[in-house]
């Protein structure tokens, strides 16, 4: 039996026994055999006598055997060094055994370490440089992860100890993938499975930056279904492989791979990516493309100057949430009630009211659940994962109720808005942007959520409002609300 089978039968035994909810408090998943050995295979090598290696949250350590394992085949490797960080009491006897079993097998000389403290908190006084700091802090080779997928409070022992990567409350994996970084020495190399949702957003602006300041992103790996990363876990996060070298000079391409599941790695998409398109903007969003078409549509975007703020416009989030609000709502037009508009509403690029669904009408003197009866662009905030498109619009006419002063949006809808009131040929021009093959493309490599944020639409590059003014009287002129019409439109204008 192979060192990375024998570890993962221990650890299909442990996962047997012990309850999901009790491993979950630790935020804790166990990767697959053939995710631990592709992770392994990405390292490169270093040419040396003795290799350090850390693996931070090391759960059961089918990484850490994953790369030993790997390592056997390099006669040049006469030592191996490593330090794995795991203070979950309840698996910890099983690593044990585990790096036990693994040093008697390998033909390499082992020694391994086990760091019960917490691996963020610990190093604190190293990672900000305090005066009991230690000057020489140990730094490592090769660093390989899974960590802790687990929000955590804002001001949480972890999230303290690294102020200059967190933005709120924040989730332990950027936590440990930052604290990574720190810990390799410079030419290392860090393998981490993370789920994608850093690549875009406020929340991990600073952590992208650090991490693309300080490393170079070289290799990215994708999974087609993200309900198949942890198989036998039911985890739906979004989940991306990594490979970060620690160096201030970036590569000219990124290697992009792709499979369906991880228990597959046999039939395998590889697309090679320039550094700058998917590391770009003053954002560092990281835009996750699998093939030269989505390069080509990034590329056709990004040289456009503006965005939705610097013309004059925001999307904002729907304003009430309709469960915390239940008294206030009503199935009818009853006395001084005015329209809640749901995703319901927009249909086929028009905003349709009423439709006969309940609760569709609010009732409140709160300010702040009520906006101008004007025009909006309307855009679903939530969508299926297999629907055709990820952006779904539909043009609202405050014209078209005129008995109505104020509206009401629900949160899960988005509205575009400007400071003024918008005229319909700039409703129209928005809807000719986001009912396109092109924004709908470029919105799903920024965001892989079902998700449409109104803070990532509004850093996404657009044309002059003079140029959406006149998309929208071509669309207007041409009454053809189809995807095919906005692309013939946009494409004349980009």
């Amino acid at each position: 039996m192979s060192m990375i089978d024998h570890v993962f039968q221990a650890t299909t035994e442990y996962i047997g026994r012990m309850p999901k909810s009790l491993r979950k408090e630790y935020g804790q998943f166990f990767t697959s055999v053939e995710t631990a050995t592709f992770m392994a295979d990405l390292f490169t090598i270093p040419a040396k006598g003795t290799i350090s290696i850390l693996d931070p949250g090391a759960g059961s350590g089918i990484l850490s055997t994953a790369l030993i394992e790997r390592m056997q085949t390099y006669p040049t490797i006469k030592k191996i060094e490593l330090v794995c960080y795991e203070n979950d009491p309840n698996v910890l006897e099983l690593l044990k055994s585990n790096l036990r079993w693994v040093c008697a097998q390998s033909i390499i000389d082992v020694s391994y370490q086990i760091v019960t403290d917490n691996y963020i908190v610990s190093q604190m006084p190293d990672y900000n440089h305090m005066i009991d700091a230690n000057p020489n802090p140990r730094k490592y080779d090769l660093i390989i992860g899974n960590p802790p997928y687990k929000k955590i409070a804002k001001d949480a022992p972890e999230a303290v100890a690294m102020p200059d990567v967190c933005y709120g409350a924040p989730n332990l994996y950027f936590l440990f993938a930052s604290m990574s970084l720190f810990n390799l020495r410079n030419g290392g190399e860090m393998v981490y499975i993370i789920p994608r949702s850093w690549t875009s957003g406020a929340y991990f602006k600073l952590f992208r930056q650090k991490l693309l300041s300080e490393g170079a992103l070289e290799h990215i790996h994708l999974f087609a279904s993200r309900d198949k990363v942890f198989e036998k876990e039911s985890v739906l996060q979004e989940t991306i492989i990594i490979k970060v070298k620690k160096s201030t000079n970036k590569p000219n391409s990124i290697t992009v791979t792709s499979t369906h599941s991880n228990a597959d790695f046999s039939n395998i998409t590889v697309f090679e990516a320039p550094y700058a398109t998917v590391v770009s903007g003053n954002e560092s969003y990281v835009y996750l493309v699998t093939d030269s078409s989505e390069i080509d549509t990034l590329s056709r975007l990004n040289h456009l100057h503006d965005t939705l703020p610097t013309i004059g416009l925001k999307m904002k989030t729907g304003l009430t949430v309709d469960f915390r609000n239940l008294k206030a709502l009503r199935d009818s037009a009853e006395g001084s009630a005015v329209p809640l508009f749901y995703s319901q509403h927009i249909q086929e690029g028009k905003v349709i009211f009423p439709v006969g669904k309940e609760h569709e009408y609010i009732v409140t003197d709160q300010e702040g659940l009520l906006q101008d009866n004007t025009n909006y662009l309307f855009v679903k905030r939530f969508t299926a994962k297999e629907e055709h498109r990820r952006l779904q619009c539909g043009v609202y006419l405050s014209k078209k109720h005129p008995e109505y002063q104020k509206i009401s949006t629900q949160n899960k809808i988005n509205f575009i808005c400007g400071l003024h009131e918008l005229s319909d040929c700039v409703v129209y021009g928005l809807y000719v942007l986001f009912n396109s093959t092109l924004y709908d493309c470029y919105y799903r490599v920024l965001n892989g959520s079902t998700q449409v944020n109104s803070t990532e639409v509004n850093t996404m590059p657009v044309p002059p409002l003079r140029d959406i003014e006149a998309m929208g009287k071509e669309l207007l002129r041409v009454k053809d609300m189809s995807e095919e019409s906005c692309d013939r439109i946009l494409r004349s204008y980009i």
